[in-house]
């Protein structure tokens, strides 16, 4: 099912097989550590494979003249009697922000998200994507959430430091360096900068860009 519009020539589907490696690497060209680190931590090839398999109905495309102009991927969360939606990533390419790209997908999966019982709405970004902001709160998101992330350099600690150098020698010693899986980062349910929308619940509840949960 897909959506045209003849005056921006904008159309929105569900996201196909083969859109996955298009719709990953333009999340890696928007999501990148120094614009966006927190984004940057949890965007992968996995976040996209994974939604595709399990809420395909919530995972769209964006095309104009037959170019990927954006995507939106998203989840329903059902807890006790309440329903979420919750948009955990969107991204729109440069080429063609300011278009109404971003609108026309948030408004459909949100649409989607309400055929299937959602009376809350969620999305989180990283907190200095200000343009996210400013385009979620036109879209009538607020009661914005801080959640704090703290880091650490392992290797410039006093103790930990001394066991990497440990584990560097002892690889050495053995001709080989182990390698260790990517580990993927959940999203948690408290999320980094999170943006609600609850017109329809009755309660206290940006340009055009990137964001995520």
């Amino acid at each position: 099912m897909s959506s045209f519009d003849e005056t921006e020539a904008i159309y929105v589907r569900e996201l196909g097989i083969d859109d996955i490696a298009p719709v990953y690497h333009l999340g890696e060209g928007l999501f990148t550590s120094d614009l966006y680190p927190y984004l940057y931590r949890t965007w992968d090839e996995w976040e996209v494979i994974g939604l595709y398999n399990t809420d395909p109905e919530y995972c769209l495309v964006a095309e104009t003249d037959g170019e990927l102009a954006g995507f939106i991927l998203g989840t329903i969360i059902t807890k006790a009697s309440w329903t979420y939606g919750y948009i955990l990533w969107l991204g729109v390419s440069p080429k063609f922000q300011r278009r109404g790209v971003a609108d026309k997908l948030v408004d459909k999966v949100v649409a989607r998200m309400i055929e299937d019982g959602a009376r809350f709405m969620l999305v989180d970004t990283d907190p200095t994507n200000t343009s996210a902001l400013k385009f979620f709160n036109r879209k009538g998101f607020g009661n914005i959430r801080q959640h704090i992330f703290l880091s650490m350099n392992l290797s410039k600690h006093e103790y930990y430091g001394r066991l990497i150098d440990y584990e560097h020698q002892k690889a050495e010693r053995a001709g080989y360096r182990r390698l260790r899986p990517a580990i993927r980062a959940r999203k948690p349910d408290s999320v980094a900068n999170e943006v609600v929308l609850n017109p329809l619940a009755g309660e206290s509840q940006t340009s055009e860009d990137q964001s995520s949960t």
